[in-house]
């Protein structure tokens, strides 16, 4: 355990501890949470500022109020859908059926593939509009740490997305398997 800031501790154990045992809780791990987490909170926090000769706050991405509000859509919706698949991950080793677990499986890389495809389009748009911003609309270069790291953990969660459909695809694998070998071997009855 490494302490952080003198009472939080850390087990940095769990890094490298990804094996096929370990799966079953693989989106329990920190990362997809968090990522969405610094995506929308850094926009909303920061992310919109105001000039003295203006009223209205306007956003730090060229003046652009849609890339706001899809940087913290996006966010949002997402850390909602971890918080989903993470009670279906809690739930799935209790679902008898394999066929109802091939369900569960199948939904988790279509909408992890969906979630990839999602934060792609996201980093694209921020890391154009903060591309295209003027200097001039920020000359104190506020909220600039913030924008950047928007945009970054926008890109960082387009392959923890991916990862995660490859996971869910390899799970849906073992759950071809054990249909097929559940469907030659039936279990028999002891005597």
């Amino acid at each position: 355990m490494l302490p952080l800031f003198g009472i939080l501790e850390f087990d940095p154990s769990w890094v490298g501890s990804w094996t096929q045992s370990s799966l079953r809780g693989w989106r329990s791990k920190p990362g997809y949470e968090l990522f969405s987490i610094v995506v929308f909170g850094s926009i909303v926090n920061e992310g919109y500022l105001n000039s003295a000769s203006e009223e209205e706050e306007f956003c730090i991405y060229n003046r652009n109020p849609n890339a706001c509000s899809y940087g913290v859509t996006v966010g949002v919706l997402a850390f909602l859908t971890c918080l989903l698949y993470l009670a279906l991950d809690v739930y799935f080793p209790q679902i008898s059926s394999v066929k109802d677990r091939k369900k569960a499986v199948l939904s988790d890389i279509g909408v992890s593939a969906f979630w990839a495809f999602l934060w792609f389009v996201g980093f694209c748009f921020l890391a154009n509009q903060w591309q295209v911003s003027k200097p001039k609309d920020n000359p104190l270069n506020e909220g600039t740490d913030a924008a950047r790291a928007a945009i970054a953990f926008s890109f960082f969660s387009i392959f923890t997305w991916s990862m995660t459909a490859a996971l869910a695809v390899q799970r849906f694998k073992d759950l071809s398997f054990q249909e097929e070998y559940s469907t030659l071997f039936p279990t028999s009855a002891q005597p």
